[in-house]
């Protein structure tokens, strides 16, 4: 154990992609960091502001690729923090939302670390935001839910279900593989004619969009060869991104 510095955790939030959309907190938690374990989703350019001594440990996880184990990185975490002191977790987005970083306090807590956590700018809100789709608007939407594609069982979230009865904007995060699964859901709803997007690699150089309806995005997905990491979204909300987008363009010329 290194006996000159207290062994901590700072569960740190990337953000979605960009790598501006990085908070000030989390640039100075990085570059205080004696070990950082980072994620697949991350973008690495992020990583220029960790010390020259740190140690960098991708422990990533993307579907049926895992660096480690949860179990793995949890123990690692302890293993470091007390041979090292200070770990940065860097996960991408908001560590809070889907991310497990309570998971992860909780476990470090039971070994006598100290905890902080710094929130990241989450991509079920940036991701939309990037492509003028506003979650909330007033006339189209009054609320917005966030809900899991993939469960711990590896099942479409039944909240998926509440939400296709409801008015309110859907954000499906990890849901690409359960796609043919949410068109049926929301098809029994008769909403077919209801606008959805998907946007792959949000935020990034490399982002991919699809926009359409429930009764065409099979297609379209097809078409854009989408596919993880995105981000759907269904609702009315989605048509406002052609009415933004083209008071972007006017300003642009102005």
């Amino acid at each position: 154990m290194n006996i000159n510095k207290t062994p901590k955790l700072t569960v740190v939030g990337a953000g979605p992609g960009d790598e501006d959309l990085i908070t000030l907190k989390a640039i100075k938690a990085i570059e205080s960091a004696d070990v950082i374990l980072y994620d697949a989703l991350i973008n690495e350019v992020l990583l220029k502001y960790a010390s020259k001594n740190a140690e960098l440990i991708f422990v990533g996880k993307r579907k049926g690729c895992y660096a480690y184990q949860q179990e793995q990185i949890n123990e690692l975490i302890v293993f470091k923090a007390k041979a090292k002191g200070h770990v940065v977790r860097l996960k991408g987005g908001d560590p809070f939302i889907f991310g497990r970083g309570a998971e992860e306090i909780d476990y470090v807590r039971g070994f006598g670390l100290t905890t902080y956590m710094v929130p990241g700018i989450s991509s079920s809100l940036a991701v939309p935001a990037y492509q003028g789709i506003p979650l909330t608007k007033r006339g189209a939407s009054e609320s917005f839910w966030v809900i899991t594609g993939t469960t711990k069982k590896h099942q479409l979230s039944t909240d998926v279900v509440l939400a296709a009865k409801s008015t309110a904007t859907v954000v499906i995060l990890m849901g690409m593989s359960k796609l043919d699964e949410i068109v049926r859901i929301f098809s029994e709803e008769n909403k077919q004619e209801t606008a959805i997007a998907i946007i792959q690699n949000g935020t990034r150089d490399n982002e991919n969009v699809g926009i359409g309806t429930i009764a065409t995005i099979t297609q379209i997905v097809a078409e854009k060869n989408l596919a993880n990491p995105a981000i759907i979204i269904i609702g009315d909300v989605v048509k406002e991104r052609a009415t933004l987008d083209s008071i972007s363009r006017e300003v642009a010329q102005e």
